[in-house]
């Protein structure tokens, strides 16, 4: 489980985040929704370890993993898939896969089965290379190199955006079936409203740096958190 407790986040002289708190736990989806430059992303990078906060707690099944580098976070369970994807154009996707085997002991520096299951389009472009896939399955290349690692946090940073419709599709489904299948905690980064509202079971809206709303699906009030998304 994790719990980020009150933590402010500065670049420089900066603050990107404050006062912020939110958790994420097993089995389940949170949402944090908001428009862009409200420090969503500053939220992910403090929790996997590319940026380091200046107060607060992250705490990971009870232990404060707030001055860990990001790889000691990575063997602990605690996945990212990045806003852009990130893949290696020039590998194929095979080998972009096999980056996820860093973290992971030997005997486990293998490909699961369940990844080719939720993307089928993987197993069959093995031999492409990355840059050489649409921007749709570029983005599932980016999540199953994630799952390679045998998340117990898994974390998305916007995994919509310039996403054509269908994909996006697979995508929820994918996200809902590992909630259900798996005891994987899975924080999710949005500014697609529908998308998000339909796979949280838990959700935040950030705005200017903190968190404004709130609270589990059922006490979503999409007015409220609309008015957060507008420009």
């Amino acid at each position: 489980m994790l719990n980020v407790e009150n933590i402010d986040l500065h670049y420089g002289a900066a603050q990107a985040l404050r006062d912020v708190s939110i958790t994420a736990t097993p089995s389940k989806i949170t949402c944090v929704l908001g428009r862009n430059g409200v420090g969503k992303t500053s939220l992910l990078r403090a929790i996997v370890g590319q940026q380091g906060i200046s107060r607060g707690k992250i705490l990971w099944n009870g232990e404060d993993i707030a001055k860990l580098p990001p790889y000691r976070r990575a063997r602990q369970g605690v996945a990212i898939v990045p806003q852009g994807r990130e893949i290696f154009p020039l590998l194929t996707v095979k080998e972009n896969l096999e980056t996820g085997f860093a973290g992971l002991p030997r005997k486990e520096r293998y490909i699961p089965d369940s990844v080719f299951a939720l993307f089928p389009v993987l197993e069959e472009m093995l031999g492409r290379r990355g840059g050489d896939l649409s921007g749709g399955q570029q983005q599932q290349l980016a999540i199953g190199r994630a799952l390679v690692m045998r998340p117990k946090l898994l974390v998305l940073d916007e995994p919509t955006e310039g996403i054509q419709p269908s994909i996006i599709k697979d995508i929820g489904k994918a996200l809902s079936f590992l909630r259900e299948t798996t005891d994987m905690a899975i924080l999710l980064v949005e500014q697609y409203f529908e998308f998000a509202r339909d796979l949280a079971d838990t959700y935040a809206v950030m705005d200017r740096g903190q968190v404004v709303l709130a609270g589990t699906r059922s006490e979503m009030v999409e007015t409220d958190v609309r008015r957060h998304l507008a420009v």
